[in-house]
């Protein structure tokens, strides 16, 4: 075996989880895949693979090697499309991760139209509200919402959220409209978080002071959809990300509540390994999906709303 299938070998392996199911992938039989890694690991000098019975995960040294290898073999593809001159014909294979709910909504639509455009390529489209690993996970490109904070990673924003916290008019006409976010101890809370209810806290920010509120929510969930139903179905207040809450605000099934209160908006950006010597198929995935990202609605710092008539403003929850 080349050099360069071994190590297209290796991180198919990472990619899939297992020595089996990353052989089958590039069509190698499991001995063969179990030689190839045991003599490189020997060539080596390093164990660059942690091996149970479900799952195999690298070693410091297999991360090492898998960013390098994942880069050489970029590089490789490039220079091939390069000089083939035919960066229109492009093939291959790629990994884009996003959020669930964005990505289910958005991004899943920009791929198959990409995909459309591109016949010789094929995507693999990994959708969870935990940010993937770029290098861990085998993920050429991925929308993030919020910050980056990687200093090895490079960004393309496309885009804004905001945090909003809504409720239904019925919710409302019930039990008050907050004034301010301390009123929301005295309100049913629907909290999403990745994280559980565990010292659960929203933030806010007032005079452009940001500050984080401890809360004791109702209802706790690891996704946002069920917290955006249950507020829609007059079971309390929610809190999500602007573009989760789009179609209800526009609607009017909810509410935009203490809306001078909300932190600055959280900028969404296309994240990837480098720009230097970017493969072809990566370069023409960002010039087509970015445009179009930076067209959405939900993308802006604006957040739609239907009109509606003033609830009652109190305090807390009425008994």
């Amino acid at each position: 075996m080349d050099r360069l299938e071994e190590l297209r070998l290796f991180l198919a392996i990472l990619d899939a989880g297992s020595l089996a199911a990353g052989g089958r992938r590039l069509g190698h039989s499991p001995p063969s895949v179990t030689r190839t890694l045991a003599a490189l690991e020997d060539r080596l000098g390093a164990r660059l693979l942690e091996r149970s019975t479900r799952r195999s995960r690298a070693t410091e040294a297999g991360t090492r090697l898998a960013a390098r290898a994942r880069q050489l073999l970029a590089d490789y593809e490039g220079a091939l499309a390069e000089a083939a001159g035919d960066a229109a014909a492009l093939r291959g294979r790629m990994r884009i991760a996003a959020p669930l709910v964005f990505g289910r909504r958005h991004v899943a639509p920009i791929v198959t139209g990409f995909l459309a455009a591109q016949p010789g390529l094929s995507v693999e489209l990994l959708l969870s509200d935990r940010n993937a690993d770029l290098v861990e996970d085998g993920v050429d490109v991925a929308l993030r919402i919020g910050t980056l904070t990687d200093a090895g990673l490079v960004a393309r924003r496309v885009g804004e959220v905001r945090s909003v916290v809504a409720a239904s008019p019925g919710y409302l006409a019930l039990h008050g409209m907050p004034a301010h976010p301390r009123d929301l101890a005295g309100h049913a809370l629907l909290h999403f978080s990745m994280a559980g209810a565990e010292g659960a806290e929203w933030r806010f920010a007032e005079g452009g002071v940001p500050f984080a509120l401890p809360i004791a929510p109702r209802f706790s969930v690891t996704a946002a959809e069920p917290a955006v139903d249950a507020a829609i179905a007059g079971q309390g207040v929610v809190r999500a990300l602007s573009y989760q809450l789009a179609d209800a605000l526009a609607a009017g099934s909810l509410r935009r509540l203490l809306p001078g209160f909300e932190p600055a908006a959280r900028p969404v950006s296309l994240v990837f390994a480098s720009a230097r010597h970017m493969p072809a198929r990566l370069r023409a995935f960002l010039d087509f999906a970015a445009p179009r990202l930076a067209a959405l609605p939900v993308l802006r710092a604006t957040v739609p709303s239907a009109p509606a008539p003033e609830a009652p403003r109190r305090r807390g929850r009425s008994s």
